[in-house]
């Protein structure tokens, strides 16, 4: 359609369309479908089990080209390239929320655990639709420029490693001390409660996460306790 100039967005993704129609379906969330009945396109979903698909063959090939490493380490570094939380970061980075298609209130809600997804699940379409319009060495290259560029800071930070093993490991490791986590609050009724978790080293508090259930959030407890520990990185480096 006329109405949507993508040059700028091309230009962030590097990766210029023949079908405009492929990338205006990639960046259409189901949502607006809802809203919009007489809108020509589909949503993304299909262009997303494509990519996701494509992704993952992708990575995997590079990862077992490039490193001789066991299935269980590469499976690992796999999980954190592909991940939603990464994909949706890379989203941010390309800039191009502006470009999605949503609902009203989809489009309100810039906060939620769900607009983490539709923007992970946009970068897996996107991906879908670059195989469609340009093939394997288009989507290839897209992957290689804007995913597989994370891995050497995902391995120097052990970002494969969750982060509530790398808190204790790195805390038994420096101190001695295994971690502990407590529930601080809950709110919000029972089929939405929101969980404010602490996690502890005997009775200091490092730090607090929140989330939708109590792993969640000690899982959000503990990311912020690397980063509030400098523990990140791996320990003397």
């Amino acid at each position: 359609m006329e109405r949507f100039d993508y040059s700028e967005l091309e230009k962030q993704l590097g990766y210029t369309f023949k079908d405009q129609s492929l990338l205006t379906q990639a960046l259409t969330h189901r949502s607006y479908i809802n809203e919009h009945a007489d809108f020509p396109y589909p949503h993304n979903e299909r262009l997303e089990f494509l990519g996701d698909a494509v992704l993952e063959l992708i990575v995997t090939e590079y990862l077992y080209s490039h490193y001789e490493n066991p299935e269980g380490d590469l499976t690992n570094w796999r999980a954190a390239l592909v991940n939603a939380k990464t994909l949706a970061g890379i989203a941010n980075q390309l800039h191009f929320e502006e470009y999605l298609l949503m609902s009203r209130g989809e489009a309100k809600d810039a906060n939620s655990k769900a607009r983490m997804y539709i923007l992970a699940n946009a970068i897996e379409a996107i991906i879908g639709a670059i195989y469609m319009d340009g093939g394997n060495d288009a989507a290839k290259g897209f992957i290689d420029r804007h995913i597989l560029s994370h891995l050497d800071f995902i391995l120097k930070n052990e970002l494969y490693i969750d982060p509530k093993s790398k808190f204790q490991e790195t805390a038994q490791e420096l101190l001695g001390i295994t971690p502990s986590y407590k529930v601080l609050e809950e709110t919000g009724p029972d089929h939405a409660k929101e969980f404010t978790v602490g996690v502890f080293l005997e009775k200091e508090l490092v730090a607090v996460g929140k989330g939708t259930s109590k792993q969640e959030a000690q899982i959000s407890a503990a990311e912020a306790g690397l980063e509030e520990k400098g523990w990140r990185t791996k320990p003397g480096k």
